[in-house]
């Protein structure tokens, strides 16, 4: 069966759900079998109140930028749907899920619990398992495993999403690179070990070369040369 996780981050009018606030901002990426499929979900929000100019230090969000947006009961069955039954994957995920539970429960029609419809993994829980004692915020995380985050200058749910992704896929052994030119370009594979490889699930399948027939009858009487020679061929049938 397929392993379905979304990458999910929110931003939003302020810190505390039971003072009122909301989301203003979400951003996923869909993972399938570690894999990116491009199958993406990001919505900006109306708060349908102020956001504290603390948090518009933060995100860069606005109240003049989202007065025409949708507001949350206008996306939120699209969003549960998208978000059913699939792994999230958040940092400080009590965070986002609390705002989340706030927002289905404000709808007051049967909608459930984050919980209660997805599994979550909190990467900040995993990451300060890994690096006891050190910091663990998304920039440490993505200098300590070689991650370009250059273009986050503010917070934003969806780049936050995706550099979280290759976060969480370094963490877990991740999709990597691998040079094997190693003599030729040594110091280039120094600064590029661990680097994340998107692979994209419609990418073209690799082309399979079967050797000939003439090629394997010369590899066999290659190793019965080597054999005779007194050498050990384990791929000599016995």
């Amino acid at each position: 069966m397929d392993h379905r996780q979304i990458v999910l981050d929110t931003e939003t009018t302020g810190i505390d759900p039971k003072q009122g606030h909301r989301i203003i901002e979400i951003g996923c990426v869909e993972l399938i079998n570690r894999r990116f499929t491009g199958n993406n979900f990001h919505v900006y929000i109306n708060p349908e109140r102020d956001i504290e100019d603390e948090a518009i230090d933060v995100h860069g969000i606005t109240n003049q930028f989202l007065r025409n947006k949708p507001k949350y009961h206008q996306i939120a069955k699209e969003f549960l749907d998208y978000i059913q039954g699939a792994e999230l994957v958040i940092h400080n995920a009590a965070f986002d899920v609390g705002f989340m539970d706030m927002e289905f429960h404000r709808l007051r029609s049967g909608y459930p619990k984050t919980a209660e419809v997805c599994t979550i993994l909190d990467t900040l829980k995993m990451a300060r398992d890994l690096h006891p004692g050190q910091k663990n915020n998304l920039d440490a995380l993505c200098r300590r495993y070689n991650i370009d985050n250059g273009k986050r200058t503010m917070h934003g749910a969806l780049l936050d999403s995706e550099i979280l992704s290759d976060v969480y896929l370094a963490m877990t052994g991740g999709q990597v690179s691998l040079n094997l030119n190693n003599q030729q370009n040594g110091e280039n594979n120094a600064q590029r070990q661990g680097e994340i490889i998107r692979l994209n699930s419609d990418r073209a399948p690799l082309k399979i070369v079967v050797a000939t027939d003439d090629e394997q009858q010369a590899h066999h009487e290659r190793l019965e040369l080597v054999q005779s020679k007194g050498g050990q061929c384990l791929w000599l049938a016995d």
